[in-house]
């Protein structure tokens, strides 16, 4: 016999807090349910903590519009929470001259998508700002920062509670089911028959989206990311032009103003966050194309990230997917799938979007 109980959230990671606290905020009684013993265990620790101004995306896209609202959201939130953060400016740079027409398409998509002005810098205007950086010219976006993601998970965690939300760890969600047109959670010997379920199980949420119906197929992208030790040469952070399944070895500073290069792009076939030095080299060249002075020997392994795609390698990238009853025919189950970067920057947009499918559920 199931446990009967209101929202259930798949997902201790920064989407499944957001969401929860949104749920909770509305009234709702939500369990939060993760296998790990801590928050934030899996994407959310693993990943450069920027806040994006939302230049990338096709402007009719989810991850634009959510990156977009969800930056204004964070900011707000930090700074009326005191989580650390800073607006540091970002610079993406084309180190040859045919990349200079993709920055002019950064300008015109950061207008369309409502992502603030990007101011165009001469090589000589990026040489005054950044003195150790090589281009040919570069991009300025103002609204892009940093964050200490752990910090917000935490607040996002205390809000959950303080309005009722229980957190669960150490709880291992071992499959997706209906019962008597409710979604059935099923944790190893126990199972709880929810009135809204909320899949946000980052790298599982398609195989559990998959058991209720859904035909989708995950496929998994490693990132590194290495140290810079010693002083940093950097004051902003430094974007080269995007490349395929990722935004390029850019450079991001932590808040105590430390760099780190990363990420990479490795497809696998199942994730995996060893660390392989093997890249190493492919690593240094793509560094070295806007950073010239680089000593690999100030380079050291720091982590690995592993993003969540919806799309082949060979395709183009795909959406954010929120997936409510009108698309899967599932009372009371809501699926956040494919939410890689900038899923930070949209937690909180995405919550909101996510408390109203909820709310139009229930009636």
């Amino acid at each position: 016999m199931a446990e009967r109980c209101d929202a259930v959230v798949i997902g201790a990671g920064v989407i499944g807090l957001a969401v929860a606290r949104a749920l909770a905020l509305a009234g709702r009684e939500v369990l939060v349910l993760d296998r790990a013993d801590a928050i934030g265990t899996g994407i959310s620790s693993r990943n450069s903590e920027v806040i994006h101004a939302g230049i990338y995306y096709p402007t009719d896209s989810l991850k634009a519009h959510l990156s977009v609202r969800g930056k204004a959201l964070l900011y707000d939130y930090c700074e009326r929470r005191g989580v650390p953060h800073r607006r540091l400016g970002k610079i993406i740079v084309a180190t040859a001259a045919a990349q200079l027409d993709v920055l002019r398409g950064y300008q015109r998509q950061a207008r369309a998508n409502g992502a603030g002005e990007l101011e165009w810098l001469t090589q000589a205007e990026v040489g005054r700002l950044e003195p150790a950086v090589r281009c040919r010219a570069g991009v300025f976006s103002p609204t892009t920062g940093v964050i200490d993601s752990h910090a917000f998970m935490l607040s996002l965690q205390a809000d959950v509670e303080a309005h009722g939300g229980v957190i669960a760890l150490l709880t291992d969600v071992t499959g997706l089911a209906q019962d008597s047109g409710r979604p059935l959670v099923r944790c190893g010997d126990f199972a709880l028959s929810a009135a809204c379920v909320v899949n946000a199980a980052g790298l599982d949420a398609p195989r559990f989206a998959t058991a209720l119906g859904g035909a989708w197929r995950a496929h998994f992208a490693k990132g590194h990311y290495y140290a810079l030790s010693g002083p940093s040469p950097f004051s902003h952070l430094i974007y080269p032009v995007a490349e395929a399944g990722g935004l390029g070895v850019h450079v991001t500073l932590d808040l105590a103003g430390q760099a780190r290069f990363g990420p990479d792009v490795v497809w696998m076939d199942a994730p995996s966050y060893e660390f392989d030095a093997s890249h190493l080299p492919r690593f240094i060249c793509a560094i070295r194309r806007y950073y010239p002075d680089l000593d690999p020997e100030r380079l050291h392994p720091s982590y690995t990230g592993v993003r969540p795609k919806l799309a082949p390698q060979e395709a183009p990238p795909s959406d954010f997917v929120i997936e409510g009853p009108q698309q899967h025919r599932v009372p009371g189950l809501v699926n956040l799938l494919g939410i890689e970067s900038p899923g930070l920057t949209a937690a909180l947009a995405i919550a909101e979007r996510v408390a109203v499918l909820a709310a139009a559920m229930r009636g």
